[in-house]
């Protein structure tokens, strides 16, 4: 369950994926304009039938149009409260003292707390999707777990983690809060407490290894028309994927500097972006010291379910 980057064509109606595992080589410029993905349905994309151009450094891979579209059958957005599927209901930590609640459909297994970076989870419940709303809701106002985190909140977290054994602890404790209190949903089977831990599957450890704890890691700005990205993959964590870059600049700097550093780039700024082979052997996509993550960090979630 690596990280992996989708590629689509329109023209073809076809889909790929390319993995990124670790010291996998990157090397690509985006070309043309950004355009929005489209919709998609029963697991295929829809065109988007208006051609629209995106902006190009932002996070949102649809135009205003499709993206109501897409929310108009959507159980983020509340609007398809008939789902007959199961639903399970789980407690995501990202470190010390960020520990949120969510659903997801139990068909998609882990694959949601994957997708969002939680450095290791517990399920709570399993039930049907209002009963799991509703226990979602209870754990919000009883107890103030909150229902998302900002990434530049999870990237910060991901630099100061604990031992093992105080995430477990961290997570057991909120769960048998959780468990314990009165109003749970009837229909909500609980779950008894079990921790899945990410540090290995993202590969937290080799951002430290690469240079990135006692250098501090950069963040890569958005692409645009002609811009490169040339670097190699060390980790990745949800939609962050951390490379090594070389003659990226140092820090405090633009321009390129003869050193590597390590840099986070937020996959999702390559959607609706055609990518095609890069010219140069360096980054040219501006590189930003501090505050990474500091923009577009209260954007809508993705792919909930």
């Amino acid at each position: 369950m690596g990280q992996r980057l989708g590629w689509y064509c329109a023209e073809r109606g076809a889909e790929r994926a390319s993995l990124l595992p670790p010291g996998k080589e990157l090397a690509f410029a985006a070309v043309g304009e950004r355009r929005c993905l489209g919709v998609r349905r029963a697991g295929r994309w829809i065109v988007c039938p208006y051609e629209a151009v995106l902006e190009s450094e932002g996070v949102k891979d649809q135009c205003p149009r499709c993206a109501q579209l897409d929310r108009s059958r959507s159980v983020a957005a509340d609007t398809m409260a008939d789902d007959p599927r199961p639903y399970g209901v789980y407690l995501a930590y990202f470190g010390p003292g960020l520990v949120k609640v969510g659903i997801t459909a139990v068909e998609r297994g882990a694959a949601r707390l994957v997708e969002q970076g939680a450095v290791a989870y517990a399920w709570l419940g399993r039930g049907p999707l209002m009963a799991a709303r509703r226990a979602e809701a209870l754990l919000g106002s009883a107890l103030g777990v909150p229902d998302r985190f900002g990434k530049e909140a999870k990237r910060a977290a991901r630099g100061v983690l604990p031992p093992v054994a105080e995430r477990v602890a961290e997570l057991a404790e909120m769960h048998g809060r959780a468990q314990g209190l009165g109003g749970w949903p009837e229909t909500l089977e609980p779950v008894a407490f079990s921790c899945a831990d990410h540090t290995e599957l993202f590969g937290l450890e080799r951002i430290a290894a690469a240079g990135g704890a006692a250098g501090g890691v950069a963040e890569l700005g958005g692409m645009t028309a002609g811009a490169e990205i040339v670097g190699e993959v060390v980790a990745g964590a949800g939609a962050d994927v951390y490379l090594r870059l070389v003659g990226a600049g140092e820090r405090g700097g633009g321009g390129s500097g003869g050193g590597a550093v390590v840099a986070v780039m937020d996959g999702r700024l390559l959607a609706g972006w055609v990518l095609g082979a890069a010219r140069g052997r360096v980054t040219t996509v501006p590189v930003r010291w501090g505050g990474a993550g500091r923009a577009e960090e209260g954007g809508e979630q993705g792919g909930l379910f």
